[in-house]
C-alpha cells in the first residue's frame, strides 16, 4: 500500500468532464454524520480518476434524456478525512446526529461492522457515494432511496426488504445503471460504487479537496 501526498496528473474536477452532475460534497459541510466539516475538504469539488469521471459522464449522458441526473455525496477522499472520523469516533456521542445517521450503534460499531473503514477505496480515487435526482418545478430533488446518504444500517443495504415499491425501484434503477458502466457496489450501502478495473488499486492519497 502506498501513501503519498501528491496529486497525480490524471486525477480530474469532475465538473470539468461532466458540468451538469449535482455535486453535494457532504463533507466540505457540516451536513453530516460527524456535524462538523471535515479535515481536507476545502471546496465542494468532487475530484476522481480521469477513467472514473468520464464514466460517470456517460452515465449522465445516458439518463439526460429521462430527465435524470446524477447527484454527487463524496468522490475521492483524502487520507486525513478518515483520520477525522476515527478521531471523532472517541468524542462523546452527540444524540441528535445518533438519532439522524446510526440510530442502532455506537460509533465503535461503525468501524467494527464495515460501515467506515480506515482504509476507504474513496482515498483511492475511482469510488463515488451518490444517488439519483430528477427535475422538479422547485428543482432538482433525489429520487425516494428510503433512506438518506451515510445512515448507517441494515435499511441502508441495497437489497434491505423493508422499502416500498418506489423505494426498491429507485435503488435497483441506481445499481443497474452503474453496474452496467463498469462500477461495483457496496454490500452495506447503497450509493456507494467503485470503478472495476481502477487505476490505483493500491494507492492512498492525501491530498486536499479544492
Amino acid at each position: 500500500m502506498i501513501d503519498t501526498t501528491k496529486r497525480p496528473s490524471d486525477f480530474v474536477e469532475l465538473r470539468a468532464y461532466a458540468p451538469s452532475i449535482l455535486q453535494d460534497l457532504r463533507y466540505s459541510t457540516p451536513n453530516n454524520f460527524t456535524g462538523t466539516v471535515v479535515s481536507g475538504y476545502n471546496a465542494n469539488n468532487a475530484w476522481l480518476t480521469r477513467k472514473t469521471a468520464e464514466t460517470l459522464a456517460q452515465v449522465q449522458h445516458s439518463i439526460q434524456p429521462w430527465g435524470l441526473s446524477l447527484y454527487i455525496f463524496d468522490a475521492y477522499r483524502p487520507k486525513q478525512a478518515v483520520q477525522h472520523f476515527i478521531d471523532w469516533s472517541y468524542q462523546a456521542e452527540n444524540p441528535a446526529l445518533q438519532q439522524r445517521f446510526y440510530p442502532n450503534m455506537t460509533k465503535r460499531q461503525l468501524f467494527e461492522l464495515g460501515y467506515i473503514a480506515t482504509r476507504s477505496s474513496h482515498m483511492r480515487g475511482s469510488t463515488v457515494d451518490l444517488t439519483l435526482a430528477t427535475q422538479t418545478a422547485q428543482g432538482w430533488q433525489e429520487l425516494d432511496m428510503g433512506t438518506e446518504f451515510d445512515v448507517f444500517g441494515l435499511s441502508a443495504a441495497p437489497d434491505y426488504a423493508d422499502l416500498s415499491l418506489t423505494q426498491r425501484t429507485n435503488r435497483l434503477l441506481l445499481r443497474s445503471l452503474m453496474l452496467q458502466h463498469g462500477f461495483h457496489g457496496f454490500e452495506l450501502e447503497w450509493w456507494h460504487f467503485t470503478l472495476n478495473n481502477e487505476p490505483y488499486p493500491e494507492h492512498y492519497f492525501d491530498f486536499v479537496v479544492d
